[in-house]
């Protein structure tokens, strides 16, 4: 396989980053995870459009642009002869300063990697999976940085250990007043008579490309929106649940710490017409 590094394709088993690279030392950089379907990488410039505002937050010098990016992604999917694929893209500040001091730095590492997608089996779609609530808490989070998807993982790798540990497909964090923010890597949503609730940007979330595509596929079947500060009990009155991002895309959840729930009219709905809406993007574009 072949993956991207600092301005070069070159093979896997070559691609070397420095012990010094401040993404190893300090997790400062920040990533995106994207999707392709049929050699098509579904709502690229909104990913990209991410990558580029968390770059500004983070103050890492961006020497790329879209129409730069656009075609290393592209020929990264053609070398490694994949259709349907998962894409990451991670930069990190590079290796440079001294300590927690940025000085100089001014050349980041990129790196993209491409894998073949293999989906989750459909039973999990048609049956729905099991989540949890993790006692580990989000870390605060700005609302103005709810597009900032760092490199700062620890939190979501021990709620993720947590939820293997309870035989759970997903943990769900709550933040330190105790609101739902959001799985370990989803976005939560659940159905409350025929109302659509999700966690806002000011519980701490990060704002997922899916939820977006979710959201604005909700307004066209007519179904009615509310985001905002969700304390547990709120998801244990649902009637649905599902939890969405990039590669799972909406994913029905079955139970939440005991409470059952089923794939009902409002998750089947907004199923059929997120995977509608991905083939009328791509078909377009």
């Amino acid at each position: 396989m072949y993956v991207y590094l600092n301005g070069e394709f070159v093979r896997e088993s070559e691609a070397r980053v420095s012990v010094f690279d401040r993404g190893f030392l300090y997790g400062d950089g920040l990533f995106e995870t994207m999707r392709a379907y049929g050699g098509r990488i579904f709502r690229l410039d909104q990913h990209l459009g991410r990558f580029f505002r968390g770059l500004e937050i983070l103050r890492i010098r961006n020497p790329w642009s879209l129409d730069a990016l656009r075609p290393v992604l592209y020929r990264l999917l053609e070398l490694n002869e994949l259709s349907d694929a998962y894409i990451r893209l991670t930069v990190s500040r590079g290796t440079c300063g001294a300590g927690l001091d940025v000085s100089g730095c001014d050349s980041p590492t990129i790196v993209v990697a491409a894998r073949e997608f293999a989906p989750l089996p459909e039973d999990l779609y048609l049956k729905g999976v099991k989540v949890c609530l993790s006692g580990e808490r989000m870390n605060c989070r700005n609302p103005l940085d709810s597009d900032l998807k760092s490199l700062n993982f620890l939190n979501n790798i021990l709620a993720r250990m947590e939820a293997s540990g309870k035989g759970a497909f997903e943990a769900v964090m709550l933040n330190p007043e105790g609101y739902l923010t959001e799985g370990t890597v989803s976005n939560i949503f659940f159905v409350r008579e025929g109302v659509l609730l999700t966690p806002s940007a000011g519980a701490g979330i990060l704002k997922g490309i899916t939820r977006q595509a979710v959201l604005e596929t909700a307004a066209r079947l007519g179904i009615e929106v509310r985001e905002g500060m969700f304390g547990a009990g709120e998801l244990y009155r649902a009637a649905e649940v599902f939890i969405t991002n990039s590669l799972i895309e909406i994913m029905p959840v079955s139970e939440v710490e005991g409470r059952t729930y089923a794939r009902g009219d409002v998750t089947e709905a907004l199923m059929n017409a997120y995977r509608e809406l991905v083939n009328e993007e791509l078909s377009a574009g």
